[in-house]
């Protein structure tokens, strides 16, 4: 299976501004294993769009998959209460 390249919009810098160190090294080592399966069992697409979310504790990591180009662009970062709106 191909590595997929992975990208982070600018926005991504922000989000984890208000996230504990401790969960960030976490958070990074699930984004990591993405570039070598971007559907990992337990993503889940979002309704109605073209994006993916991965469960990292209380935190969520949204995506999108480009197959074609195989990249993978982190969206947005951020405790579950507070990621989907």
């Amino acid at each position: 299976m191909a590595v997929y390249n992975i990208y982070f919009r600018e926005s991504v810098e922000k989000d984890f501004i208000t996230i504990p160190k401790k969960d960030i090294e976490k958070i990074l080592h699930r984004i990591e294993v993405l570039a070598e399966n971007p559907r990992p069992s337990g993503c889940e697409k979002l309704t109605g769009q073209e994006k993916y979310r991965v469960r990292q504790g209380r935190y969520r990591i949204v995506y999108s998959i480009q197959d074609k180009e195989l990249t993978v662009w982190v969206v947005k970062v951020g405790h579950r209460k507070d990621v989907y709106k």
